[in-house]
Protein backbone atom coordinates (compact mmCIF):
# COMPACT_ATOMS: atom_id res chain seq x y z
CA UNK A 1 0.00 0.00 0.00
CA UNK A 2 1.34 3.40 -0.84
CA UNK A 3 1.50 5.84 1.97
CA UNK A 4 -0.16 9.43 2.13
CA UNK A 5 2.70 11.85 0.19
CA UNK A 6 5.24 12.98 2.49
CA UNK A 7 4.12 10.28 5.38
CA UNK A 8 6.49 7.82 7.21
CA UNK A 9 5.24 5.63 9.29
CA UNK A 10 7.66 4.44 12.29
CA UNK A 11 7.10 2.77 16.07
CA UNK A 12 6.60 5.39 18.88
CA UNK A 13 8.72 5.94 21.85
CA UNK A 14 8.91 7.53 25.27
CA UNK A 15 10.25 10.62 24.07
CA UNK A 16 6.93 10.70 22.34
CA UNK A 17 4.38 10.48 25.08
CA UNK A 18 3.79 14.38 25.22
CA UNK A 19 2.87 14.39 21.63
CA UNK A 20 0.83 11.44 21.41
CA UNK A 21 -0.99 12.72 24.83
CA UNK A 22 -1.95 15.96 23.24
CA UNK A 23 -2.86 14.11 20.14
CA UNK A 24 -5.32 11.74 21.82
CA UNK A 25 -6.33 14.65 23.96
CA UNK A 26 -7.26 16.94 21.31
CA UNK A 27 -9.49 14.04 19.59
CA UNK A 28 -11.10 13.14 23.24
CA UNK A 29 -12.37 16.73 22.68
CA UNK A 30 -14.94 15.78 19.62
CA UNK A 31 -15.74 13.16 21.51
CA UNK A 32 -13.72 10.56 19.53
CA UNK A 33 -11.96 8.74 22.21
CA UNK A 34 -11.37 7.79 25.53
CA UNK A 35 -9.07 9.30 28.00
CA UNK A 36 -4.97 8.37 28.50
CA UNK A 37 -3.33 9.52 30.92
CA UNK A 38 1.19 10.61 30.27
CA UNK A 39 2.11 8.22 32.35
CA UNK A 40 0.31 5.45 30.67
CA UNK A 41 1.32 6.37 27.41
CA UNK A 42 4.92 7.00 28.37
CA UNK A 43 5.02 3.19 29.55
CA UNK A 44 3.16 1.98 26.36
CA UNK A 45 4.65 4.50 23.37
CA UNK A 46 6.76 1.20 21.85
CA UNK A 47 2.82 -0.17 21.14
CA UNK A 48 2.13 2.75 18.84
CA UNK A 49 2.28 3.67 14.84
CA UNK A 50 3.28 6.79 14.67
CA UNK A 51 2.57 8.47 11.37
CA UNK A 52 5.00 11.55 11.22
CA UNK A 53 4.76 14.44 8.14
CA UNK A 54 7.56 17.35 8.21
CA UNK A 55 8.53 16.24 11.33
CA UNK A 56 5.52 16.76 13.07
CA UNK A 57 3.27 13.64 15.05
CA UNK A 58 0.23 13.70 12.26
CA UNK A 59 -1.48 10.49 13.72
CA UNK A 60 -0.74 7.67 15.79
CA UNK A 61 -2.60 4.34 17.05
CA UNK A 62 -1.53 1.85 19.31
CA UNK A 63 -1.47 -2.23 19.04
CA UNK A 64 -2.93 -3.38 22.06
CA UNK A 65 -3.01 -7.14 23.52
CA UNK A 66 -6.04 -7.94 24.75
CA UNK A 67 -5.15 -11.80 25.03
CA UNK A 68 -2.47 -14.27 23.41
CA UNK A 69 -5.52 -14.53 20.28
CA UNK A 70 -6.90 -11.02 19.97
CA UNK A 71 -5.55 -7.05 20.07
CA UNK A 72 -6.78 -4.03 19.93
CA UNK A 73 -6.62 -0.48 17.76
CA UNK A 74 -6.54 1.72 20.65
CA UNK A 75 -6.36 5.05 20.58
CA UNK A 76 -6.41 5.49 16.48
CA UNK A 77 -5.90 9.48 16.40
CA UNK A 78 -5.30 12.00 12.99
CA UNK A 79 -4.61 15.44 13.57
CA UNK A 80 -7.15 17.76 11.90
CA UNK A 81 -4.78 18.71 9.33
CA UNK A 82 -4.07 15.60 8.33
CA UNK A 83 -8.01 14.19 8.13
CA UNK A 84 -8.75 12.82 4.87
CA UNK A 85 -5.34 11.97 3.23
CA UNK A 86 -5.38 8.22 4.90
CA UNK A 87 -3.28 8.83 7.74
CA UNK A 88 -5.36 6.55 9.82
CA UNK A 89 -5.98 4.21 7.26
CA UNK A 90 -2.15 3.46 6.56
CA UNK A 91 -1.89 3.60 10.50
CA UNK A 92 -4.40 0.40 10.82
CA UNK A 93 -2.95 -1.31 7.97
CA UNK A 94 0.02 -1.47 9.91
CA UNK A 95 -1.16 -2.52 12.94
CA UNK A 96 -3.03 -5.31 10.68
CA UNK A 97 0.51 -6.45 9.55
CA UNK A 98 2.16 -5.85 13.28
CA UNK A 99 -0.59 -8.41 14.62
CA UNK A 100 -0.51 -10.65 11.96
CA UNK A 101 3.46 -10.88 12.49
CA UNK A 102 2.96 -11.11 16.37
CA UNK A 103 0.50 -13.94 16.48
CA UNK A 104 -2.88 -12.74 17.00
CA UNK A 105 -6.01 -14.23 15.08
CA UNK A 106 -8.18 -11.54 15.56
CA UNK A 107 -7.76 -7.55 15.32
CA UNK A 108 -10.74 -5.56 17.04
CA UNK A 109 -11.60 -1.73 17.50
CA UNK A 110 -13.83 0.11 19.56
CA UNK A 111 -15.38 2.76 17.90
CA UNK A 112 -18.15 5.83 17.30
CA UNK A 113 -17.63 5.45 13.57
CA UNK A 114 -18.20 1.94 12.41
CA UNK A 115 -18.24 2.90 8.63
CA UNK A 116 -14.33 3.98 9.38
CA UNK A 117 -13.45 0.55 10.18
CA UNK A 118 -16.03 -1.43 7.69
CA UNK A 119 -14.29 0.63 5.07
CA UNK A 120 -11.22 -1.62 5.97
CA UNK A 121 -12.54 -4.98 6.44
CA UNK A 122 -13.75 -5.02 9.77
CA UNK A 123 -17.45 -6.63 10.73
CA UNK A 124 -19.61 -5.07 13.52
CA UNK A 125 -19.65 -7.75 15.88
CA UNK A 126 -21.72 -8.24 19.59
CA UNK A 127 -19.22 -6.27 22.49
CA UNK A 128 -19.82 -10.19 24.07
CA UNK A 129 -17.86 -11.78 21.43
CA UNK A 130 -15.03 -9.79 22.62
CA UNK A 131 -14.88 -10.88 26.08
CA UNK A 132 -10.88 -10.03 26.36
CA UNK A 133 -11.99 -6.22 25.94
CA UNK A 134 -14.46 -6.20 28.62
CA UNK A 135 -12.31 -8.03 31.52
CA UNK A 136 -9.60 -6.25 30.39
CA UNK A 137 -11.22 -2.21 29.88
CA UNK A 138 -14.68 -2.35 29.62
CA UNK A 139 -15.76 -3.11 33.25
CA UNK A 140 -13.63 -0.50 34.37
CA UNK A 141 -14.72 1.93 32.36
CA UNK A 142 -17.75 4.74 33.76
CA UNK A 143 -19.38 3.96 30.64
CA UNK A 144 -19.86 0.32 31.25
CA UNK A 145 -23.53 -1.30 30.02
CA UNK A 146 -24.27 2.30 28.56
CA UNK A 147 -21.53 2.30 25.84
CA UNK A 148 -22.37 3.90 22.58
CA UNK A 149 -19.29 2.46 20.85
CA UNK A 150 -19.44 -0.36 18.28
CA UNK A 151 -17.47 -3.71 18.73
CA UNK A 152 -15.43 -3.93 15.40
CA UNK A 153 -13.78 -7.30 14.42
CA UNK A 154 -11.21 -8.07 11.36
CA UNK A 155 -9.93 -11.99 11.15
CA UNK A 156 -5.85 -11.72 10.43
CA UNK A 157 -6.10 -14.47 8.18
CA UNK A 158 -6.96 -11.92 5.68
CA UNK A 159 -5.01 -9.15 4.49
CA UNK A 160 -6.19 -5.97 3.24
CA UNK A 161 -5.83 -4.10 0.12
CA UNK A 162 -6.31 -0.84 0.93
CA UNK A 163 -5.85 0.07 -2.43
CA UNK A 164 -8.55 -1.81 -3.67
CA UNK A 165 -10.50 -1.71 -0.24
CA UNK A 166 -11.46 -5.58 0.58
CA UNK A 167 -9.54 -8.42 1.81
CA UNK A 168 -7.02 -10.45 -0.06
CA UNK A 169 -5.44 -13.99 0.99
CA UNK A 170 -2.94 -13.51 3.89
CA UNK A 171 -0.21 -15.83 1.84
CA UNK A 172 1.12 -15.18 -1.45
CA UNK A 173 0.89 -16.69 -4.90
CA UNK A 174 -0.98 -20.08 -5.47
CA UNK A 175 -0.04 -21.74 -2.14
CA UNK A 176 2.82 -19.48 -0.64
CA UNK A 177 3.08 -17.59 2.19
CA UNK A 178 3.77 -13.76 2.44
CA UNK A 179 7.02 -14.13 1.87
CA UNK A 180 7.03 -16.91 -1.01
CA UNK A 181 7.69 -20.14 1.08
CA UNK A 182 5.43 -23.05 0.01
CA UNK A 183 2.55 -23.62 2.62
CA UNK A 184 2.07 -26.78 4.40
CA UNK A 185 -0.01 -29.02 2.20
CA UNK A 186 -3.70 -29.91 3.94
CA UNK A 187 -3.85 -32.92 5.60
CA UNK A 188 -5.76 -35.50 3.52
CA UNK A 189 -9.63 -35.85 4.41
CA UNK A 190 -10.63 -38.88 7.25
CA UNK A 191 -13.48 -40.72 6.44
Amino acid sequence: MRQPPGVTLRTGDAADAKKLYALIHANLEEGHLLPRTLAELTTRANRFVVAVKARRIVGCGELAPLSPHVAEVRSLAVHAAARGSRVGVTIVDELRRRARREGFEKLCAFTHAPAYFVHMGFSIVPHLWLTEKIFTDCVKCPHFRQCGQYAMVVPLDVAFDAERGYGIPAHGPAGTAPDGRPLAAAPAPVS
